[in-house]
């Protein structure tokens, strides 16, 4: 779960990054008050999950109360690359005399956490990687090991940041590294981390990415959601418990675990159909887990015919068919609907599918069968 700027330096204060005081504001009269509390200069800066915030108008620096009214009133409401900005932040003014990169998250092909420091902060670190991939200095770290003061000096030092902010900096490092493990994130990166005249090494920008699967450990993310941002099947699917990612294609898909909801993509493309979704209702297909997946994949009008692709395991074959049934006379459903069904039981499975057999519900054995039949259906050309 990506988090707003805001939310990002929230969750920094918890690990005691140094960050710029300010507050959030959903109206003009809001960001008013929260400016003349912390008093001028302030910066208004939109709050959407999208670069170039900056370029689209979405940051200003206000003086005083007038401009402060004029950017929150031109803010609110700007779209910045498909995004409405909803909220503002608005922080207390920093002086910059250095700025730079510093992030760290998993290196996926090494299996280890991966810090990355930069002198060159304040752009976008893939410019900097493309035209200076030198100046951006690499660390694994081993999580068993994980990452001392030392560290943090050696990572330093390799990446040339200025003499004067090398302590200040090594701290900032190992606070972000706690940040990262302790509070389950996939990435923390501030961009830009700056050095101010008066000696101070603080985060301007925060980005921060939350592992979804520990939020068991952390009941207060609840409120950071976000689904104004999501599209409105991906909402839908959210508010239902459903694991759902919209596609372009035209055949809905319905599947029980990660994996085999990733290869009936990769299957559907095969016979040369077009997947509209990754749709997984996890390790259980009872029926009102059913009903709201048809539900949320029914909402896509670009939808001409849905594969529903269980291997029951612990669940069993007839369970998962009476599931499919029941769902159906809950959901009204348009487009036909393909089932390949196998696994624990999927022989009793099938011979209740067959009591329902139809035009609209057609049962097959295998998954590339029921690829090919589904792609048919929707008008794609079969391979």
């Amino acid at each position: 779960m990506d988090l707003y700027e805001y939310q990002g330096k929230q969750y920094f204060k918890r690990f005691d990054i140094p960050t710029s005081a300010g507050d959030i504001a959903d109206t003009v009269e809001e960001a008013i008050e929260v400016a003349e509390r912390y008093g001028y200069p302030v910066t208004v800066k939109a709050q959407v999950q999208v670069g170039g915030r900056g370029k689209a108008g979405g940051v200003k620096l206000a003086f005083n109360k007038e401009e402060a009214e004029l950017h929150a009133r031109n803010i609110l409401g700007l779209d910045i690359k498909g995004h409405v900005v909803k909220r503002l932040w608005i922080e207390t003014s920093s002086d910059i005399d250095k700025e730079y990169y510093a992030s760290f998250t998993l290196d996926r092909s090494a299996k280890k956490y991966l810090c990355m420091l930069s002198a060159k902060g304040g752009v976008e670190i893939e410019q900097v990687a493309e035209e200076d991939p030198e100046a951006i200095a690499r660390r694994l770290i081993d999580p068993l090991d994980g990452f001392s003061d030392a560290d943090a000096r050696s990572i330093v030092d390799e990446a040339g940041i200025d003499e004067v902010a090398k302590a200040g900096v090594v701290d900032v490092l190992v606070k972000l590294y706690r940040c990262y493990v302790e509070g389950d994130a996939d990435l923390v990166e501030i961009n830009p981390l700056i050095y101010t005249p008066d000696g101070r090494v603080h985060a301007l920008d925060a980005k921060v990415t939350v592992d979804d699967a520990a939020a068991f450990r952390h009941p207060e993310w609840a409120e950071w959601t976000n689904l104004d941002e999501l599209d409105p099947r991906e909402r839908l699917a959210k508010e239902k418990g459903l694991q759902y990612v919209g596609l372009d294609g035209f055949v809905g898909i319905i599947a029980n675990g990660a994996g085999l909801s990733m290869s009936t993509c990769d299957v559907v493309e095969q016979v040369g159909g077009k997947p509209a979704n990754f749709l997984d209702i996890g390790g259980g297909a009872n029926a009102q887990q059913m009903a709201n997946a048809l539900e949320v994949i029914t909402t896509d009008e670009n939808v001409k015919a849905i594969f529903v692709n269980i291997f029951g395991g612990i669940t069993r074959g007839e369970e998962v068919a009476n599931g499919i049934v029941q769902a159906l006379e809950r959901v009204n459903i348009e487009p036909p609907i393909v089932i390949r069904l196998d696994g624990t039981n999927a022989d009793e499975g099938r011979a209740i599918l067959a009591q329902h057999a139809s035009d609209h519900l057609i049962s097959l054995p295998t998954m590339l069968e029921a690829a090919r039949k589904a792609t048919e259906l929707a008008g794609g050309t079969v391979r």
